[in-house]
């Protein structure tokens, strides 16, 4: 395997050697990008209305959020053709919808390898600069069926259910010898089912040295379920692993870097609000690379981490960036000042064009001639229940500030009843739920919007719930939104209000 593995990196090289001199030039290579963007636009019923007839006239497309485009995104749905692109739209893809219910994002063929075209540029770079590898065994975080059978738009061609299926055909069959799935998985319809089986199937894979996921917590959920079911699945799997890792099995803390030996990377997110989840991990696997992947939405791939960069570089062969001051000015990639940070508008190869994607950026660097990007979290990431205003990156720092050790899940939830409040989600705490309450509500209060609608009671007191339990059921609730499993995001500001049904069962 370590000798194909070899060859694969070298098949992959001269594509990985192109991107890295069109780094050296990031303003020519971002402006072939934008030609070949346009020209899809041009040729569309969405360009055609706009009354867009050269290049130059880019500056008067619309900047848009999805809202802006909703309406044409259901009509191209429903009358199947095609209105943004002049490209067949060949699925449509659900986003986790962090701030509401999910958003269906067209697919054409071209944006998929672009997804797929980062892949390869990936893999060359841990392959020629990386880990040294031998098995090439890996898992992509796959979400089970369960999480869109809440779908009622039955019409809608719903396209992925795992990492895997981001890349082309070809390569999804050079990559089959390697991937490590659940048998059966389209047909695992319950959770618990879905839990289970991938329990089995990686519990088995004593060769596994990848694990690709999205948000680190996914690994944790089936952690635990392996630890909480040990001696069950020590029973059913008796005859199909090795004594020594039975013997791991029913340890009283199951040390998972035995159990998993060979485990050289987990890709996942670990900036923002996954950074402290990615670093559970580290702390779990201690010799196993922890890398993040850069900035990666159901809408594009945006950036992709190398070894040799030190960073993330921008995909800007794929991709046609802008971003965004806090003053409003647009600048270009090329035009970037190291330690500023932006907002991102993004023109893809699926027919969004001048779209905000909702995330904000610190260049830290450069490299070749072009900016290395942090992820450093959502824009207007706002609760506003009565007009408080409470921002993701003060919530951060407050429950930073409550110094909660031991403390994986936390959440901070808006609710409406019985009056409008805030209730701090955790699954498990150091010390009573009285005194935290106490502790976060002073504060939250050091924001001046909060104290003043405290103070005029139309907010109540914080509240604390703690149990093991909270995550299964904020997951679940997700689920029913129509999100899928494997790339929810557990957000430390919810910034919605949840139901009453949600409330009654996070009180029990």
């Amino acid at each position: 395997m370590r000798s194909i593995i070899k060859i694969f990196g070298k098949l992959l090289a001269p594509t990985a050697n192109r991107f890295l001199n069109l780094l050296k030039n990031p303003q020519a290579a971002q402006q072939s990008t934008q030609r070949q963007i346009f020209s899809r636009l041009l040729n569309s019923e969405y360009g055609r209305d706009l009354r867009i007839k050269a290049i130059e006239d880019w500056q008067q497309l619309p900047i848009v959020t999805y809202q802006d485009i909703e309406h044409l995104i259901l009509k191209q749905i429903k009358s199947k053709n095609n209105i943004l692109t002049s490209e067949k739209t060949i699925f449509y893809e659900k986003t986790s919808g962090s701030r509401g219910a999910a958003k269906s994002i067209p697919y054409t063929k071209s944006l998929r390898s672009s997804f797929n075209y980062m892949f390869c540029l990936w893999a060359h770079d841990l392959i020629t600069n990386g880990l040294p590898f031998s098995t090439g065994k890996i898992y992509f975080c796959i979400s089970p069926p369960i999480a869109n059978l809440s779908d009622n738009s039955s019409d809608l061609s719903i396209g992925l259910q795992d990492d895997s299926e981001y890349l082309d055909r070809w390569l999804r069959w050079v990559l089959s010898p390697f991937l490590v799935l659940p048998p059966g998985i389209d047909r695992l319809l319950d959770v618990e089912e879905f839990k289970d089986a991938l329990a089995k199937t990686l519990l088995k894979a004593e060769d596994l040295e990848i694990i690709s996921i999205w948000n680190p917590s996914f690994l944790k959920v089936h952690l635990d379920y392996i630890q909480t079911h040990q001696i069950r699945l020590h029973a059913e799997l008796k005859d199909r692993i090795s004594s020594q890792r039975q013997a791991l099995l029913l340890e009283s803390q199951i040390p998972w870097p035995e159990i998993w030996s060979e485990l050289k990377l987990i890709s996942c997110w670990d900036s923002a609000n996954a950074a402290e989840q990615a670093n559970y991990l580290r702390s779990l696997f201690p010799s196993t690379t922890i890398q993040g992947k850069g900035l990666l939405a159901t809408e594009a791939p945006m950036t992709i981490p190398f070894i040799a960069a030190r960073g993330c570089v921008p995909l800007l062969n794929e991709v046609f960036f802008e971003f965004e001051d806090d003053r409003g000015q647009i600048y270009r990639l090329h035009e970037l000042e190291i330690g500023s940070t932006y907002e991102i508008i993004i023109s893809q190869k699926g027919g969004l064009y001048r779209y905000r994607i909702g995330d904000r950026i610190r260049v830290n660097h450069y490299y070749l001639n072009t900016p290395c990007l942090e992820f450093i979290g959502r824009t207007q990431t706002t609760s506003d229940l009565v007009g408080e205003k409470l921002h993701e990156d003060f919530v951060k720092d407050v429950l930073d500030n409550l110094q909660l050790e031991g403390t994986f899940f936390k959440s901070l939830i808006p609710v409406m009843q019985p009056a409008p409040h805030y209730i701090l989600l955790l699954d498990r705490a150091d010390r009573s739920t009285e005194l935290i309450a106490q502790q976060l509500d002073e504060e939250l209060r050091r924001s001046h919007h909060y104290r003043y609608a405290r103070l005029l009671e139309q907010l109540l007191p914080a509240r604390v719930l703690v149990s093991p339990q909270i995550p299964d059921l904020m997951t679940a609730y997700y689920l029913r939104l129509g999100r899928k499993w494997g790339d929810i995001k557990h957000q430390i500001l919810v910034t919605q209000a949840i139901d009453v049904e949600l409330l009654k069962q996070l009180e029990i």
